[in-house]
């Protein structure tokens, strides 16, 4: 006989998770963990780090739930609990991030766009783990995240100029890395 799994919205779940429920608990764990995981790793310099992260973030979620007033979706919520998590692991974890000023890069390389538009999204992540985590970490929370230059800056610790420095840092060298891919595939390819 198969016992069926009762299902909630997400709105009955938090609320069993308020109450202190442990299997709703669990299933709301299971609904968001492996894109938070996704985020995650985005931060993290390996996948045991990255699934340190996701626990770290899954208490504060829980611990957090009353703060959720129902505005915006909830995934966002918890997304937005889970980036700050990240940061606050890897800040306690790491050295501070390497600030390098901008006026002391020199010219960047060009990237073909068609080259880009070729590259799929499995690639583009690959490319920006192998930045260092400093500049990996403001990349992501710009670009990826959305966040500003004045957000970062409070999140992470430093000056908003050292953010720029740092984007425009992890911008150059994920050029470097994206033209140096291009060539091997041509040399694959002739």
């Amino acid at each position: 006989m198969m016992l069926l799994r009762p299902t909630y919205t997400i709105n009955e779940l938090i609320t069993r998770c308020k109450a202190g429920e442990r299997k709703a608990q669990e299933m709301l764990y299971k609904q968001f963990a492996s894109g938070m995981l996704g985020v995650c790793m985005r931060y993290a310099t390996d996948k045991m780090e990255a699934e340190d992260m996701l626990q770290n973030g899954f208490i504060k979620i829980f611990k957090k739930l009353d703060d959720y007033r129902g505005e915006g979706s909830f995934e966002g919520w918890v997304r937005r609990i889970m980036v700050h998590s990240a940061i606050e692991y890897y800040r306690k974890h790491h050295k501070m991030i390497q600030v390098m000023d901008v006026n002391e890069m020199g010219n960047e390389p060009s990237v073909n766009p068609a080259a880009m538009a070729n590259m799929g999204v499995k690639d583009l992540m690959g490319i920006i783990q192998q930045l260092s985590p400093g500049y990996k970490m403001v990349f992501n929370l710009y670009a990826i995240e959305g966040y500003s230059h004045k957000e970062i800056a409070e999140m992470v610790g430093i000056t908003e100029g050292a953010s720029k420095s740092q984007l425009s840092r992890a911008r150059a060298i994920l050029k470097g890395l994206v033209l140096k891919m291009n060539d091997k595939k041509y040399e694959y390819a002739g």
